[in-house]
């Protein structure tokens, strides 16, 4: 009983540890960690008359109390994390994981294969991950593809059978994919090196093999053979670039841990962003469900425990949002104020946010509202839009080398196309293939004109195309004093990235995103738009052209044609009475002849 418990609370250590509270029945309900064990277990009887119910139910029920005692408070942490996830007792917090991300593994087996799976499997294999885009994973692994060869079949190459000549090579080594270790090719030292390699370039580790790939690119080229030197090469440049696109903040910063949380009642979020050399490796997030009202400390501080122990995390710095007062081995704790370390807290912060909101739309008060609105309210939190866009325009570029250059305004309201307000544009002050100077020009034209007409201007503006584009149309916002009240993306077509302008990494959203179809339904409607002026412009030209060479027929000529008539196979199509009334019979009879005579 209580009562019996309390008479013993003086009796214990002050020494740091955990200590575990049993009910009538012998069964743990709680388990904690203290610095100072006599301090904390008391307090818990001391406070009993606080408004907290949960705690006043669970110190109600304690029977008996067992506690361990241990060096530090680093011990207690790792300690207390593995009992709760043994024990799992009834008050403690619940981490509810996300089962369903990819991970990467090197399998555990001679000749190891690498793939993507969503299940761990204690078999001793390497895991890579989680990583919460499909598409990360899909990217690393063609890197992977493209620099080494691997194995994908399930044969097991044992030393033993490869010697009996079990196997036979397959396609893959026909189409120069494999090098067939299954058939004694490729030696085991060779494939186990570029797996080594690989694991490296999962971990972050990319520099590393870059070192050796130049190492041995230099040893192929002093003994002049020269073709396996431009193979490694080619290597080099691809890592080069798969670098290039992951680095986000100062490569210096390498082997960092960065975790940040969201509190909500009786729920909190965690993001763990791993950093090595100055690239994303990892992005994870878990919902706890805090049953005991904890504090923020206590439960960033049982996340980050838990995660490093999950992923085996050896970062020796760690990035929080605020002080946590605890030691975690020798690791260092910052608190980032600016620079680059303070926007990869933030970074990790509004992938918590987005992560919280896919929660959010499994609520009820998501679910009542239409279909449209759904779309709208998500895609305003997913792009972290000031307001609700009821009002999008998106632009578009066409031209061909620089010719009929030409862009598109498309108009959706209220998530659908309102094609009544959709604007053609003729690029009027840039020559040549401009892309960046075109979106400028468009961008400038289009709001300046609303601006004199009063008219409502967009709450999202959409750009098709990269960063370079979206900062040519800010640029133009930016001169109009419009870059506070209109938000502007761009949506890049190849890996449909979304650049926003406070990030500075592309935002990946799922394939299955509502908020990604309505952005491509609006893009390609832009893009079809231009294309589709492209091509009336540019065969009214060529018309222009050919009929500028029957003799008597100049540009006064066609201007006063094509004012009535949009193209030639319109022309060709009226009466020559008609053409007659136009352009008198002289110039009418020329034209008409030409196009029904001389074209039989």
């Amino acid at each position: 009983m209580i009562e019996d418990v309390n008479s013993n609370l003086h009796e214990l250590p002050s020494n740091p540890g955990v200590y575990q509270f049993f009910d009538k029945n012998e069964n743990i309900i709680y388990i904690g960690k203290a610095k100072n064990l006599k301090k904390r277990i008391n307090s818990y009887f001391n406070r009993t008359s606080s408004k907290n119910n949960k705690l006043k139910t669970l110190v109600n029920k304690i029977h008996d109390i067992k506690y361990f005692i241990v060096d530090n408070e680093s011990d207690a942490l790792l300690l207390e994390n593995n009992l709760i996830k043994k024990y799992q007792p009834k008050y403690n917090i619940l981490l509810k994981d996300d089962k369903t991300y990819p991970w990467i593994v090197v399998k555990n087996e001679w000749f190891p294969r690498i793939f993507y799976t969503r299940n761990i499997i204690e078999d001793g294999s390497d895991y890579f991950g989680p990583y919460t885009s499909l598409l990360m994973v899909k990217t690393l692994l063609d890197l992977i593809r493209k620099l080494y060869k691997l194995r994908s079949c399930k044969y097991s190459l044992s030393l033993e059978n490869i010697t009996k000549n079990k196997f036979n090579p397959c396609l893959e080594f026909h189409l120069n994919n494999c090098n067939a270790p299954c058939i004694g090719n490729q030696n085991e030292y060779d494939y186990l090196n570029s797996i080594n390699q690989i694991k490296n370039i999962l971990k972050g580790n990319i520099s590393e093999v870059q070192e050796h790939l130049k190492t041995l690119m230099n040893e192929y080229s002093i003994n002049y053979k020269f073709e396996e030197a431009q193979k490694i090469k080619d290597k080099l440049e691809i890592l080069e670039k798969y670098q290039e696109k992951s680095c986000i903040v100062n490569r210096t910063i390498s082997n960092v841990d960065v975790f940040t949380i969201l509190l909500e009642s009786s729920l909190a979020y965690i993001n763990f962003i791993k950093v090595m050399a100055g690239s994303i490796i990892q992005s994870y997030n878990i919902e706890i469900l805090n049953r005991l009202n904890e504090n923020k400390t206590d439960l960033l501080i049982y996340a980050i425990i838990d995660i490093r122990q999950r992923f085996k995390s050896t970062a020796n710095e760690i990035l929080v949002p605020f002080q946590l007062n605890y030691k975690i081995n020798n690791t260092k704790i910052t608190v980032p104020k600016t620079g680059d370390k303070k926007h990869l807290l933030e970074l990790s912060e509004r992938n918590l946010r987005f992560f919280q909101l896919e929660k959010l739309k499994k609520s009820e008060n998501y679910h009542n509202k239409s279909k449209t609105d759904n779309i709208l309210y998500s895609l305003k939190n997913d792009l972290h839009l000031k307001e609700i866009p009821i009002h999008i325009e998106c632009f578009d570029n066409s031209n061909m080398q620089g010719k009929n250059a030409v862009a598109s305004c498309v108009v959706f309201k209220h998530g659908k196309p309102s094609k009544n307000d959709y604007r053609h544009f003729n690029i009027k002050t840039v020559y040549g293939p401009n892309d960046y100077a075109s979106m400028a020009e468009i961008v400038y034209r289009r709001y300046s004109r609303l601006a004199q007409e009063k008219d409502n201007y967009p709450q999202l503006i959409i750009i098709d195309g990269g960063r370079g584009q979206l900062m040519s149309a800010y640029k133009s916002l930016k001169r109009l004093n419009l870059e506070n009240i209109i938000s502007i993306i761009a949506i890049a077509k190849k890996l449909e990235l979304i650049y926003c302008l406070q990030d500075a990494i592309p935002i990946y959203l799922n394939k299955t995103s509502y908020t990604l179809k309505l952005l491509q339904q609006i893009r390609n409607e832009a893009h079809r738009f231009a294309i589709s002026f492209h091509a009336l412009k540019r065969d009214k030209e060529l018309s222009i052209n050919e009929l500028e060479s029957i003799a008597g027929i100049g540009p006064s000529t066609l201007r006063i044609l094509y004012k009535k008539y949009k193209n030639l196979k319109q022309i060709e199509n009226i009466h020559y009475n008609e053409l007659k009334l136009l352009l008198g019979n002289s110039k009418a009879s020329r034209i008409f002849n030409y196009l029904h005579k001389n074209k039989k």
